[in-house]
């Protein structure tokens, strides 16, 4: 009788924690938000964006991005992505400065409504463009940011679930795409891979995004990987990386609302199976097989807001978003370590195909292997200078060096 009042004290204790976080928007078979009283408004030309207070219609986005491309000639390119099964072009602006200057310049991405009837970062990622093109040689700190950083925006990832009515409205836009199939849950071991995540796929691999984030709605809060584990079933290797930056996003956002970003966790953020377990996510996908640090942006809590708080979005989110761009110059794995020939301590080769040497750390000192999932594969103690690390039997792809207070990624080829 006492275990198991026990036990039912254990439950119930677990049930008020679970209590006390919103149950996510994609944990359950989603339904469908009321429109009927929602002020929808559409945008039928590029010109009538100028308030930003109106959603596009698929031609009316079209003709935004070909505009950009035409008016910023030498920052600005549209890529062609792919299409999606009805035939809609899936597009990334491809935004970035000095390109005659031969420099290396990371790889940033932003990606939004993966679910096509979570339409604020829709708006959002567009008007990020515009903001971007507009300030390049006016806002010096902007300028500086277009030319460190290659800035890849794809505002709509499912066009075929966001214009399901048909080209002229987002009203009545569903989460799924042509086929009924939720694109965020058939990224990873899926059996057959939707033509709209293929084709996403096939891009990111044709690139070297380092950073990325992708906007949903349906919630507000800031979610890091993994999706498919509990943070205490396997912690992401960054995690506290994750919750700084995490912090740095809710913090800025609140400069403009105190209420903004509250109506998951009071933080403002979560690791997202600690919210709610999911598979075949694009989160865990960007960060497992590509090495790319990818962040779920929830911005609203409607999906689907009304057309005129659109502004208000907006004047919570732009400087944060912007700023996360930045974050890219901050990434774990690239600071501690360095692998310059001044540096002391030194890792050689990188990438390297049996064995890494690492230098210059003193004897005694303990090195972790670890793989992306944060696995622990072979711990070492210093005893010698190179210390030999052993990659043979080793899978090719990206692992962790870490010491007491520095991490490096290296690569097995």
């Amino acid at each position: 009788m006492k275990q198991s009042l026990i036990l039912l004290a254990l439950l119930a204790t677990s049930l008020a924690a679970t209590a006390q976080m919103k149950p996510r928007p994609d944990a359950f078979p989603p339904k469908p938000e009321p429109l009927a009283t929602k002020a929808i408004s559409m945008a039928t030309t590029a010109d009538d964006m100028s308030a930003w207070d109106r959603y596009p219609t698929y031609e009316t986005y079209l003709e935004m991005m070909q505009r950009w491309a035409t008016q910023y000639p030498t920052i600005c390119t549209i890529d062609t992505i792919g299409t999606s099964i009805q035939g809609r072009l899936i597009l990334a602006a491809h935004i970035e400065g000095n390109r005659d200057m031969d420099l290396y310049r990371p790889q940033f991405f932003y990606s939004s409504t993966i679910h096509g009837d979570e339409v604020t970062g829709y708006v959002m990622m567009l008007r990020l463009i515009d903001t971007l093109l507009a300030s390049y040689g006016q806002s010096q700190r902007l300028t500086t940011l277009v030319n460190e950083v290659g800035i890849y925006i794809n505002p709509l990832a499912n066009p075929d679930g966001t214009y399901r009515r048909g080209n002229h409205t987002v009203r009545g836009a569903i989460r799924y795409n042509a086929d009924t199939v939720d694109l965020n849950r058939t990224f990873i071991a899926a059996k057959a891979v939707p033509q709209e995540n293929q084709v996403m796929m096939d891009y990111v691999s044709a690139h070297r995004f380092r950073l990325s984030a992708n906007l949903h709605g349906g919630a507000e809060v800031m979610n890091y990987p993994w999706d498919s584990f509990t943070s205490t079933q396997r912690p992401h290797p960054y995690s506290d990386w994750w919750v700084e930056v995490c912090k740095r996003f809710v913090d800025t956002c609140r400069m403009q609302s105190r209420s903004y970003l509250r109506d998951v966790t009071e933080s403002g953020y979560t690791a997202g199976g600690d919210w709610y377990v999911i598979g075949g996510g694009r989160q865990d996908y960007m960060n497992y097989y590509h090495d790319c640090l990818e962040l779920t942006m929830e911005i609203s809590s409607n999906k689907t807001v009304q057309s005129e708080l659109l502004p208000t979005y907006w004047h919570y989110l732009n400087a944060a978003l912007i700023n996360y761009i930045g974050e890219i110059h901050t990434l774990p794995g690239t600071q501690g370590i360095d692998r310059s020939e001044e540096c002391a301590i030194r890792v050689f080769p990188n990438p390297a195909t049996s064995r890494v040497n690492v230098s210059g750390l003193p004897v005694g000192t303990q090195v972790e292997l670890l793989d992306i999932t944060g696995r622990c594969l072979a711990t070492r103690i210093t005893d010698t200078s190179p210390l030999l690390i052993d990659l043979d039997g080793l899978p090719r792809g990206i692992y962790l060096l870490r010491t007491a207070g520095t991490s490096m990624k290296i690569a097995k080829q």
